[in-house]
């Protein structure tokens, strides 16, 4: 492969301090591109800033469900590296299982603005730029969960539907700005995120690990980090350039 699929490129991830996000920032600063770690964890975000090229990364601390920290986040991306060409909307909370009746407003209102409401406030303020280039690739870590629903994870189900619908809407109408809007739905993956879909101590976890999530996979593995940064490469480099719209399940045949 090329070892330079995003050279000149200014790609922002959110969170990019681990699991999917890190393994995504990673891939790209090693093809070139120009990172910005956008994530709460600043601390986290700076070490793996440490991991990559000098001068080739920025770690920026980002509430992704806050307008004003979005518009800091996106502002400094450009201040620094002049363009926004990339945005990979990585950033997430996953919901442990819960009956509808037991679900706080509190746990639903924090599911929907990470998953959901994220996405429109970084588009929101990344947009204007990619217009202003006429171009840029939008990519949205959804979830197999937002189309192949499970009981207990209602509102995790809701904002990942959302989120697929608003990339396909955003898709629609940022096609004449040659700006593309894609989707990445991973099934179970091995990140810290995992066990807490599941409610219990360690061992229930783990035991869970494999019997909901693992059993449920075709391949029988659960999808690494590097899977998805592999399709986000894809989606954010030229070799996708005529695909807007879509939605890719990087899954091992969960969501057939």
């Amino acid at each position: 492969m090329n070892g330079q699929l995003l050279a000149g490129k200014t790609a922002v991830v959110t969170g990019a301090a681990s699991g999917m996000g890190k393994a995504i920032a990673k891939l790209f600063a090693e093809q070139g591109a120009s990172v910005v770690l956008a994530d709460l964890n600043k601390e986290a975000a700076e070490k793996v800033a440490q991991e990559l090229p000098e001068g080739k990364a920025l770690p920026v601390q980002t509430d992704v469900s806050d307008d004003q920290s979005v518009a800091a986040m996106i502002q400094q991306t450009v201040s620094t590296f002049g363009s926004v060409d990339v945005l990979v909307n990585c950033a997430g909370v996953p919901q442990a299982f819960t009956p509808i009746e037991e679900l706080s407003l509190e746990q639903w209102d924090r599911t929907l603005n990470v998953n959901t409401k994220s996405i429109f406030l970084t588009a929101r303020h990344a947009v204007p730029h990619m217009k202003a280039g006429n171009k840029g690739s939008i990519i949205n870590i959804a979830s197999i969960a937002g189309i192949r629903a499970r009981p207990g994870l209602n509102a995790y189900c809701a904002s990942k539907g959302a989120a697929i619908m608003l990339s396909k809407a955003l898709a629609i109408e940022l096609a004449p700005f040659k700006i593309r809007v894609n989707v990445i739905n991973p099934g179970p993956a091995e990140t810290p995120m995992l066990g807490k879909f599941i409610n219990g101590d360690e061992a229930e976890v783990e035991a869970g690990k494999k019997d909901i999530f693992i059993s449920s996979v075709p391949l029988g593995t659960l999808i690494q980090p590097e899977d998805i940064a592999q399709a986000a490469l894809y989606l954010a480099s030229d070799l996708s350039k005529i695909v807007t719209g879509e939605v890719m399940n990087v899954d091992g045949g969960r969501g057939i």
